[in-house]
């Protein structure tokens, strides 16, 4: 069972993102804030869980929720400012939009900048801790994937209904072959990327 408070009397929201690692798409944030000392077995990181889990998950989440926001950085922003400071900003943004405002942040990772004057706590694998934060990664992860699957209808060889925007053999080689689209992250250098995969 993860925790669910890191103190007894303030407002917390767990933060988390998803999409560091791709390729092509989106990085997404999550905030939440859940009812002091609240309880889901089932909660844990979003990695660890299945896609039908994380589903239910989101539900459930949305619906218990004091408050819940997600929000998106596209590739295009990405590539303009770096993923470590795009991933700040969709969490950022996802914190602004919370309709109540939290006490302390509890941020997943080792690092965060922000310009609010709102407390925070960084908590390396912090998604395996708290429930607010593994909360947060469930629907940074179902929103960012859900987007992914869409766009896959719109170039359907980059395999990202399966892949989700990460790099694997079947992303590289449709690279290879059809080139990069408007949605992939020119800064990620993915021509150096696969000459080095295909030496």
């Amino acid at each position: 069972m993860l925790l669910s408070q890191y103190t007894d009397n303030r407002i917390e929201a767990g933060c988390d993102e998803a999409g560091r690692g791709c390729l092509a798409g989106p990085v997404c944030a999550a905030a939440v804030i859940l009812p002091k000392g609240y309880e889901n077995a089932m909660l844990n990181d979003s990695k660890k869980l299945t896609a039908k889990q994380r589903s239910n998950l989101r539900q459930t989440i949305e619906q218990e929720a004091l408050a819940w926001a997600v929000a998106f950085v596209d590739n295009n922003e990405i590539d303009e400012i770096n993923i470590l400071n795009a991933s700040f900003l969709a969490m950022n943004k996802a914190i602004e939009m919370l309709s109540i405002r939290p006490e302390l942040l509890l941020i997943d990772g080792n690092r965060f900048k922000t310009n609010t004057d709102i407390e925070f706590k960084c908590i390396v694998k912090g998604d395996g801790l708290y429930e607010s934060i593994a909360a947060a990664s469930v629907l940074a992860k179902w929103y960012r994937d859900a987007y992914m699957i869409k766009l896959h209808e719109e170039y359907p060889c980059y395999d990202w209904k399966s892949n989700k925007g990460y790099p694997t053999k079947k992303h590289y080689e449709a690279i290879e072959v059809n080139g990069i689209t408007c949605y992939h992250r020119k800064s990620f250098s993915l021509e150096r990327q696969l000459k080095i995969k295909f030496q």
